[in-house]
């Protein structure tokens, strides 16, 4: 299919659901529409790619989801499209619904099948939706901003208590493998300590040593910010309230970060990445993942952006670091 005149665009939504998400496909659907295109929408991510539940789009269909979380289409995870036979599987099945590009909106796991499928000629281009920020190629993704934002409030108000009660908090935020949700909590609430996967060796010792520093200095709370990543938030707590008499408190955010309605720059930024990648399909692109670097959007191919590493800034750590003094 590649190199072919566009005349249907199919959109899904992959891996994790981000706040935001609704605002891209709104974007695909209506840009798409206006160019004289027929949208396809794909249910349940790759797995419902698979099980050919695909239905036609309208401008209708996507009124009132801008402002809604997660995603209208739902989102799964396919075990089958790591399969050669899943990926020649789902490649036919776009033929079959007369799906001359698919754009894909998810993580990296969801580009890599995108970059399969452009290999068996599947016109594709993916958007970079998740809450981890933790694709390389963009110093942006869809859902960061809202997450992060859950987050800080709902620590602002643990904060509240903690100092009423003089405790020592544990907040556990989401991030597995990335640390960014930990780092941007952790200097927008002013905590003492981040802890996250990218700096695992963490020294349990060194923070029961500054908290007894800092009661005698006469802080009412201390707050830990801890990475999914890290995680045993419950035992830690209960380890460092034996070790310092502090009363200690774990609290997991959990997936609440993942829901609400989205920020204004998920919004906006959605929607020019959903539009730019119907027009990236126009213009005959193929296997490319729309991003953000340096206050512009860009694309990039699959293939280069999959093998990029992405590090937390250093810099930023230190000054994490600095200002928890």
């Amino acid at each position: 299919m590649a190199g072919k005149i566009i005349r249907t665009i199919g959109v899904l939504t992959s891996g994790g659901d981000a706040p935001g998400m609704n605002a891209a496909i709104r974007s695909v659907v209506r840009t798409a529409l206006g160019k004289g295109l027929k949208v396809r929408g794909i249910r349940r991510g790759y797995q419902g790619l698979l099980n050919e539940e695909i239905i036609d789009l309208s401008a209708r269909d996507v009124s009132e989801t801008i402002q809604r979380g997660g995603t209208i289409l739902q989102t799964a995870r396919c075990e089958e499209m790591r399969t050669e036979e899943g990926q020649q599987k789902a490649a036919a099945i776009c033929k079959k619904y007369g799906i001359d590009g698919l754009v894909v909106i998810g993580g990296d796991g969801s580009f890599a099948g995108a970059q399969r499928l452009a290999n068996y000629g599947v016109n594709t281009i993916g958007i970079p939706g998740t809450i981890d920020l933790d694709i390389a190629c963009t110093e942006y993704t869809i859902g960061f901003d809202t997450a992060v934002n859950t987050a800080m409030e709902a620590i602002d108000k643990i904060r509240d208590t903690s100092t009423s009660h003089e405790r020592c908090s544990i907040i556990e935020v989401m991030g597995r493998d990335a640390g960014y949700l930990a780092l941007w909590c952790g200097i927008a609430n002013g905590a003492e300590r981040i802890l996250m996967p990218e700096e695992h060796d963490y020294d349990e010792d060194a923070i029961i040593a500054d908290i007894q520093e800092s009661r005698k200095r006469g802080k009412k709370n201390y707050i830990i910010i801890n990475a999914e990543g890290i995680g045993d938030s419950v035992n830690m707590a209960k380890r460092i309230e034996e070790a310092t008499g502090m009363e200690t408190r774990a609290t997991i955010i959990g997936y609440m970060q993942r829901g609400g309605s989205p920020s204004c720059k998920d919004r906006v930024y959605a929607s020019i990445m959903g539009a730019m990648a119907v027009d990236l399909l126009l213009e005959g692109k193929s296997n490319r993942v729309v991003g953000y670097k340096h206050g512009e959007y860009v694309d990039f191919d699959i293939d280069e952006a999959i093998t990029m590493k992405k590090a937390i800034p250093e810099y930023q750590y230190e000054i994490a670091k600095q200002l928890a003094l």
